[in-house]
């Protein structure tokens, strides 16, 4: 690799860009290619933007000879608001599925390292911690606190973002009522149906553990692009 090529892609991952390189094992010849910040409509970059996806190195077959697509995605994150009761369930799913999870609540004794063991903590308000965290297109964000006071600012940032996930807890009668108050906040209603909720794939879920696989299950099928529209 040529050294101007290798550190425009040191650069690319220290700024967290979902980039793939791309070489022509006839020729040798590389290229980066950031699929998902532009609107190229080429097969060649659909075949990138499905690598990405998958997160699963691929070889296209161009006019000019095989090209071998190899992907460097930035790390999954999750933000959860809430360090609720699902939120101990739906901590140690995501971890296992190399998430970084991180909890943002600023009630301490929920938001607690007794609770919590061994999970990144935040004890800053939603919109806050989210300012600095920076969600970006391989983060999850999802509110369970039921508390509008704790969500709607999460959920104002989240819808900010380029979040490929955005989740809120609540029943179907909560949704429209948070829609309400997002609609008074001047986001509109193509803006709101980027948030799923009620949250998670209906399984029938009722425990708190059921509950976090609903929305693990879902996370994963959209960032799998698997989701029903």
């Amino acid at each position: 690799m040529k050294t101007a090529l290798l550190e425009e892609l040191q650069q690319a991952r220290a700024k967290k860009r979902q980039v793939v390189l791309a070489t022509n094992l006839t020729s040798g010849n590389q290229k980066l290619l950031y699929p998902f910040e532009n609107e190229e409509s080429s097969d060649l970059a659909e075949a990138a933007r499905n690598a990405l996806q998958f997160d699963k190195p691929a070889t296209f077959e161009s006019d000019d000879g095989p090209v071998f697509l190899n992907i460097f995605n930035p790390p999954l994150r999750l933000f959860v608001i809430g360090a609720v009761h699902i939120a101990q369930a739906l901590v140690p799913m995501a971890a296992g599925a190399d998430y970084e999870v991180t909890v943002i609540d600023p009630r301490r004794s929920f938001g607690s390292s007794f609770r919590f063991p061994n999970v990144t903590l935040d004890n800053r308000w939603p919109d806050e911690a989210l300012e600095e965290l920076d969600p970006d297109r391989r983060t999850a964000i999802v509110t369970l606190t039921h508390d509008a006071k704790l969500d709607d600012p999460a959920l104002q940032h989240a819808l900010k973002s380029d979040a490929f996930y955005i989740g809120a807890l609540g029943s179907g009668r909560t949704h429209a009522k948070r829609q309400q108050r997002l609609l008074k906040a001047g986001f509109t209603a193509e803006d709101f149906t980027r948030i799923h909720g009620p949250i998670g794939l209906d399984i029938g879920a009722k425990s708190p553990a059921e509950i976090a696989i609903s929305i693990m299950a879902e996370i994963t099928a959209v960032l799998r692009g698997k989701a029903a529209p």
